[in-house]
């Protein structure tokens, strides 16, 4: 068992001796490319992360703005409609005022019209009276002065009331 034991012994020094280079070439050679790449790929992923951050920032930022961009939009919009109806109320009440206007300006041109046709009736109907007064007048006095006995008389009962007042 002695040379056994050696042969192990010796054994473990050349595999410790090997797993020592091994693992002095793996750190120069392998450990340093995959801890840069680890670390590169760290980095990455922070920068990713931070840039990720950023965008949500701009995202809620773009959010907010849009959020008050529509606000004012309404804003405005409630100001040109209210605007927009003020102007049709007062189109509206200036064009009843108008209508209005004309209308009593209609009213006083048809009662000046009736008012000169009753007139120009009235000047008619008494010259027709008037006329046919005398036409009725001068009917009885023909039917009366038609024997010159009438015709005396009437002049005597003249003469008297003449004479009399």
């Amino acid at each position: 068992m002695g040379l056994l034991e050696n042969f192990s012994s010796g054994l473990f020094i050349i595999q410790s001796a090997i797993f020592l280079v091994l693992l002095f070439v793996l750190r120069k050679y392998a450990w340093k490319p995959i801890l840069d790449a680890v670390n590169e790929r760290e980095i990455s992923i922070v920068d990713s992360l931070n840039q990720a951050k950023l965008a949500k920032k701009e995202v809620e930022n773009l959010k907010a703005e849009n959020e008050n961009i529509i606000r004012a939009a309404k804003v405005e919009r409630d100001a040109i409609l209210k605007e927009a109806r003020e102007i049709k109320d007062r189109i509206v009440g200036e064009a009843k005022d108008v209508a209005k206007e004309e209308g009593d300006k209609m009213i006083e041109q048809a009662r000046q019209a009736i008012q000169a046709e009753k007139s120009a009736a009235m000047a008619d109907i008494k010259k027709q009276i008037g006329s046919l007064s005398i036409n009725i007048a001068e009917s009885i006095l023909k039917q009366k002065l038609d024997s010159s006995e009438a015709q005396n008389a009437l002049v005597e009962e003249y003469l008297n009331k003449s004479n009399l007042n």
